[in-house]
């Protein structure tokens, strides 16, 4: 495993030396200007050292800090977006180690696709808002996402076999808002190119006794270079806790409404994107939409019982109804009849339950064990058509919606587990933990007969303190992973009605966790190895989307990252990975063609990674950040026959803050990059673009 990292590394120094030293230069550029501001004519006294804060992760569901886990996990604060304008999931993970997320996709310009250990696949990694799956059984409602009012942002790389079981390979994104007990009012107002603007606020409610409340409410319009592309969303969050001395009760509403313009994804001929078609045509319908109404409420309860053992339950209801009407080219000509389209009507139905039993520690171990269930039923009607659009973009094609659905999908799937975990720490240095979980799931597409598997999934992990001193140390680990997952379903109308093979995943990984001055300088390295069969990936048929097993696949890397807390509150943060994700056997038709792909790269993921990154945000003054994201070179499809080469994009933002408000101004994608970032699922061969250059200007007031 570190020999492959090792090998993989030193070839593509001189590369990456090359490709990286102006986004080197103007980072450093950018840290020399942002310390110069806030320097003191004095040295700056010694500061306290850093306390890391104890955070619950995915990994365990036990509050620990991340360099205690025996894996690679990274927390985000919220008080860092706030710090860096944040707005997207592209924005808030745009620092995070070997994570590339393309924004936009088949799921509209709301949404967004994360690569996660070379992998990027929409359904591949888990997302769970407030401990509550998003999306559920089913694929991650990104759009639906809202990042007000965090408190932080958990990143587990790889997957979580124990505590999520059947939902997760490659990684968990743990969204965390601000508890309900929270003091803090934020009310901002933004307004930013192509009709981009918003208003949003996040407040106190009265008090009850012991309950308290919170709310965030926000109504964003976000525009886009892209002709007739854009989002409209209404968001309001509610958060109600009681706090006693020994338990906690809680409540959560979470209603979303989201109105999207698609885009369209631009063609592929031969070896590039096709230059027959403008950067920003729109191929869709005239008055094309995707629309989703999402409701979610959940309640829950932690409590002490047992002399100190805590037992948690959390459950959640989910509603969602989704409305399309959009179409794609499917002949890069100007003939009659080259593009086609779908309508379709969704609606979804989720519930998750989770209770778990977490004990003290007992002679070095301590215990946890709990059980879950996620269900998810869905049901599609829908129709198919075919319009005619011209190539140059210019002119929406004005269609008739089908009053007739008579097309339909439906799926329903129950996932039900029992699992439990130990840690053994027999020394002070040394940390052994392991969990197993029994899986039993059972699925029916449409009127398919039903499937039923019953198979276990587990971890094992150990990390040792090779020096320990105080807040600082190092610390080597390693762990085991062995995963389980039904296919994913995507209401596609090709009636493809059989249930797909489960995914099934094994995975190692080690590295080196590191801390020093103080805890002001955090280090890691790790680097993994995944053996992937019957991965799930997409096809076309009858020029709807579908999806496929793809055989055999192999993911394997070498990643780092380093953050550093500078003087004048200054932090600064660098990461760098190589990816290798490759096809070991999988044989797929093209042009009726058998083909086996072995020894292929995995479409669409980058070689190499790398991302660098300067805030300054002090509580009062001038603030600053700019961050470089650097993509590697790609292949855009199966038989790595149209290689793209490698691009950078650079954000950045300045503002001002006093007590109470502050000023602001960002902009993302400064160079304007339009490279493909992203491969349709509905348009064969074709691919979303980099988002242009946007820029945001906005107040906060806070109190």
């Amino acid at each position: 495993m570190f020999m492959y990292g090792s090998a993989s590394l030193l070839p593509m120094l001189p590369m990456l030396r090359a490709r990286l030293r102006s986004s080197a230069m103007f980072t450093t550029s950018v840290g020399f200007a942002l310390c110069a501001t806030n320097a003191a004519a004095q040295v700056a006294p010694k500061k306290a050292p850093v306390v890391i804060p104890q955070v619950e992760v995915v990994a365990t569901r036990i509050p620990q800090a991340p360099h205690d886990v025996p894996a690679s996990i990274e927390v985000i604060r919220g008080s860092d977006l706030r710090a860096r304008g944040v707005t997207s999931l592209r924005d808030a993970l745009a620092l995070s180690a070997g994570v590339a997320i393309a924004p936009g996709g088949d799921n509209g310009p709301a949404s967004a696709t994360p690569e996660i250990w070379g992998l990027r696949e929409f359904d591949a990694f888990l997302l769970v808002v407030d401990d509550i799956p998003w999306g559920g059984a089913l694929n991650p409602a990104v759009t639906t996402l809202s990042l007000r009012d965090i408190e932080r942002i958990e990143i587990l790389r790889g997957p979580a076999p124990v505590t999520y079981g059947a939902t997760s390979f490659v990684g968990v994104i743990h969204v965390v808002h601000s508890a309900a007990a929270a003091t803090t009012t934020y009310l901002n107002a933004t307004g930013g190119t192509f009709g981009t603007g918003s208003v949003a606020g996040d407040f106190v409610l009265p008090s009850t006794g012991l309950w308290k409340s919170r709310a965030s409410v926000d109504v964003d319009r976000e525009g886009f270079q892209d002709d007739r592309t854009s989002f409209a969303r209404g968001h309001a969050l509610l958060r109600t806790a009681k706090m006693e001395d020994h338990a906690k009760t809680w409540l959560t509403a979470d209603v979303n409404i989201l109105r999207q313009d698609p885009a369209s994804p631009h063609p592929r001929e031969g070896k590039a994107l096709s230059s027959q078609t403008p950067l920003d045509a729109n191929y869709n319908p005239n008055n094309a939409y995707l629309d989703e109404n999402r409701v979610v409420v959940a309640a829950g309860f932690e409590r002490s019982v047992l002399s100190g053992t805590t037992w948690g339950t959390t459950a959640s209801y989910t509603y969602s109804g989704r409305n399309l009407f959009r179409g794609f080219l499917t002949d890069i000509s100007n003939s009659a009849n080259n593009a086609s389209g779908f309508k379709e009507n969704i609606t979804e139905n989720h519930l998750y339950a989770d209770s778990h039993l977490i004990w003290p520690e007992y002679a070095h171990v301590r215990f946890m064990a709990g059980a879950d269930i996620l269900t998810a039923s869905g049901e599609a009607k829908g129709a198919t058509f075919t319009y005619t659009a011209s190539l140059n973009g210019i002119a929406a094609p004005n269609v008739t919606e089908p009053t007739v659905l008579n097309k339909d999908a439906g799926n329903s799937r129950v996932f039900v587990g029992a699992y439990g975990s130990a840690e053994w720490r027999p020394t002070t240095r040394l940390n052994v933990s392991g969990g197993l979980r029994l899986n039993a799931t059972n699925e029916s597409r449409g009127e398919g007969a039903s499937v039923s598997h019953t198979k276990p999934s587990g971890s094992v992990g150990i990390m040792y303190g090779l020096w320990e001193d105080s807040a600082n140390h190092v610390r080597v680990f390693a762990n085991y992973r062995d995963t389980f997952k039904p296919a994913a379903f995507d209401f596609s109308l090709a009636e493809n009605e059989g249930v797909l093979n489960p995914e099934m995943s094994r995975s190692y990984e080690g590295g080196v966790k590191a801390r020093t001055m103080d805890g002001r300088v955090d280090l890691e390295v790790s680097a993994f190895h995944m053996d992937f069969e019957n991965l799930v990936t997409s096809t076309v048929v009858n020029n709807l989307p579908a999806l496929i097993n793809a055989g055999s696949t192999r993911f394997q890397g070498v990643e780092f990252a380093a953050n550093v807390q500078l003087p004048n509150a200054v932090f600064a943060r660098a990461t760098y990975s190589i990816h290798d994700g490759k096809f070991v056997d999988f044989v797929q038709a093209f042009d009726g063609v058998p083909t086996q792909l072995a020894g292929k790269r995995f479409e669409m993921s980058a070689k190499a990674l790398a991302s660098a990154g300067l805030t300054l945000s002090p509580e009062q003054g001038f603030i600053a950040h700019a961050s470089m994201n650097y993509t590697g070179n790609r292949y855009l499809n199966k038989r790595n026959s149209a290689l793209v080469p490698a691009f950078s994009t650079i954000d950045a933002g300045v503002g001002f803050r006093t007590a109470i408000t502050e000023f602001r101004v960002d902009g993302r994608n400064l160079g304007n990059r339009r490279d493909a970032v992203s491969e349709s699922e509905f348009g064969d061969a074709q691919y979303y673009r980099m988002t242009a250059r946007t820029v945001r200007a906005g107040v906060v007031v806070k109190y």
